[in-house]
């Protein structure tokens, strides 16, 4: 099974960090590329333990559909969350946040997955799904970044949001 780790500085609070990682209305902006819809479960703000959404997008020039579910939370350190159904045979993507002063983040990512169709999906690691993947997360934590830098991260948090609480 590949994993794919990133390590991602963010010079925001860990709790903004954290909680724009679970933002559904964020996570549609930073997938703008491939179209990306929340179309179930969970279709906007922020996900919470147990709950689960189902993306529309397209790669590869396919449509696909994927569905995951938050398996682990732990705010503002960490969750995880892991695919119900879609391409791949299973995913699990572990996000973890380290507070290294006030107001700077390490952003942690493991991606461990595996691709469908046994042998032909280890090819298709080897020749570009996981650098397609990592890039695609790597595009992920630049807009959670900018949005948590630049004080974007109002547009997409709830209005009454404070990011300096642990609640």
């Amino acid at each position: 099974m590949p994993i794919i780790e990133l390590k991602t500085l963010v010079n925001a609070n860990v709790n903004l960090v954290f909680d724009l990682s679970r933002s559904i209305d964020l996570h549609k902006i930073s997938t703008k590329d491939t179209n990306e819809e929340a179309i179930a479960g969970k279709m906007s703000g922020l996900i919470e333990l147990n709950e689960s959404v189902t993306w529309r997008a397209k790669h590869f020039g396919v449509y696909q559909k994927l569905s995951s579910r938050i398996t682990e939370f732990d705010r503002p350190n960490y969750f995880v969350d892991e695919m119900i159904e879609g391409a791949f045979s299973s995913f699990r993507h572990q996000h973890v946040f380290k507070s290294l002063d006030d107001n700077m983040t390490e952003v942690i990512d493991v991606f461990d997955y595996k691709s469908p169709f046994w042998f032909l999906g280890t090819i298709a690691d080897n020749f570009f799904l996981k650098r397609y993947m990592t890039n695609l997360l790597r595009d992920r934590n630049d807009v959670i970044k900018d949005f948590a830098e630049n004080n974007k991260w109002q547009s997409v948090l709830p209005d009454n949001y404070f990011p300096l609480t642990n609640d």
